[in-house]
């Protein structure tokens, strides 16, 4: 009984909604007016046209639809659509031109404290923020383009802001020109999918406290530095894209304390550092490709119990750089395409171990002008007489096990 009195009442309301139109050829030519006019549950359908308005408020819940991509201009002095209500879905709008203000963070779109609001099929072009969610839970942001145009990392804001949310599902949108492509503080229980973050700022994602999230099939590309993921346990990073992030300080994937998180088939390719990895624990890194980087990974002597296991290291310039002498990490099974060795048995491993941290690794970490002697014969010399008689590399930084083949990733 109870579940038709569910169905009864959702017929009863879908029966009762409205569609109300807003633009030049119908009645209402107002935005705001026809959202004042809307009762819950109905839907405003917004037509093509440039619609000037300041700040619009939707604080009930509604469909908000744009046809032919309507244009909601903040005009550099408003924040351009605020939502203070659940379970709105906005879709189909190219906003434009927020306000800029370092304090009150204004948006293209925001979110304040709402659950189950949907983004999506929007166009976000010169905004400060772009979309931004508030102690939100259990929302979408699906399918928006989103660019800036800003130089200066203080005077950009983030594509995506997400602070102090959970269950967010972030799907499928282009960020360019941003500070940072997507952000997270505070936010878990999150899935971050099938994202395209190019020549951002700072990073195409970033992760501040915020744990039990994943990120997977995205592309970081030409940022300042692909990802940072700081301060934050049990995240999954699934076949990603960290590609050509070039810098003094740039890298793929920067992991700064973080524990119990598992990277797995991702490709790192044409970055300064493919990883740098510090004060990180328990981290599985497993069937990535690591590709024509300046390093492969560079894992400083903070790192603890990390497992680095089936992984193809091709055509870097380093594979493996660290900063102390101290290994308290395991590789074991990965190819190493600078290995000399040799497989007797035929088991496609491997007879002799492999170092993978050469001598000239070291003295570039400790000395980076030493870098002015790549390729020169008595580096060469050193480093295949440091692999013979190991004296000032680890000898416990070692692959037991190097396969002779690639790994068909």
């Amino acid at each position: 009984m109870k579940y038709f009195l569910i169905i009864f009442l959702f017929f009863s309301l879908s029966l009762k909604a409205t569609t109300i139109h807003v633009g030049k050829k119908y009645a209402i030519k107002s935005v705001k007016r026809g959202i004042s006019l809307a009762k819950v549950g109905d839907t405003v359908i917004v037509h093509s046209g440039w619609y000037k308005e300041g700040n619009i408020i939707i604080d009930k819940k509604i469909v908000f639809l744009g046809k032919d991509l309507p244009v909601l201009d903040g005009e550099k002095k408003h924040e351009v659509l605020s939502i203070h209500a659940d379970s709105v879905i906005v879709d189909g709008f190219k906003v434009i031109r927020s306000a800029y203000a370092t304090i009150t963070d204004p948006c293209g779109i925001k979110v304040y404290n709402k659950s189950h609001v949907l983004i999506q099929n929007n166009v976000l072009d010169d905004n400060f923020f772009g979309i931004y969610l508030q102690n939100s839970q259990n929302c979408i942001i699906k399918n928006n383009t989103l660019k800036a145009y800003g130089k200066e990392e203080q005077k950009l804001g983030n594509g995506i802001h997400c602070w102090k949310s959970k269950d967010i599902l972030i799907i499928a949108n282009r960020i360019d020109g941003h500070r940072d492509g997507i952000y997270f503080e505070f936010v878990t229980n999150s899935v971050i999918w099938r994202n395209i973050a190019n020549n951002n700022i700072r990073y195409g994602l970033h992760f501040m406290f915020s744990n039990d999230d994943a990120y997977i099939t995205n592309v970081f590309k030409n940022n300042g530095a692909g990802v940072a993921v700081m301060f934050t346990k049990n995240v999954k990073m699934f076949n990603n894209y960290f590609e050509e992030n070039w810098g003094d300080s740039a890298y793929g994937l920067l992991l700064k304390e973080i524990s119990d998180s598992y990277i797995f088939n991702n490709r790192f390719a044409q970055n300064t550092s493919g990883i740098y990895m510090e004060g990180t624990s328990r981290i599985k890194v497993e069937k990535n490709v690591f590709k024509s980087n300046g390093w492969g990974m560079k894992i400083q002597a903070s790192c603890m119990d990390n497992e680095i296991v089936n992984n193809n290291f091709l055509k870097n310039t380093f594979d493996i750089s660290t900063n102390g002498s101290l290994v308290l990490n395991t590789f074991n099974a990965n190819y190493w395409d600078k290995y000399e060795g040799y497989d007797l048995n035929k088991d496609g491993m491997g007879d002799v171990p492999y170092h993978p941290l050469s001598l000239f690794a070291v003295l570039t970490e400790n000395t980076p002008s030493a870098m002015l002697l790549y390729r020169s014969f008595m580096i060469t010399l050193l480093d295949k007489s440091e692999k013979v008689l190991p004296s000032i590399t680890p000898d416990n930084f070692i692959d037991n096990k190097p396969l002779m083949k690639s790994l068909p990733l």
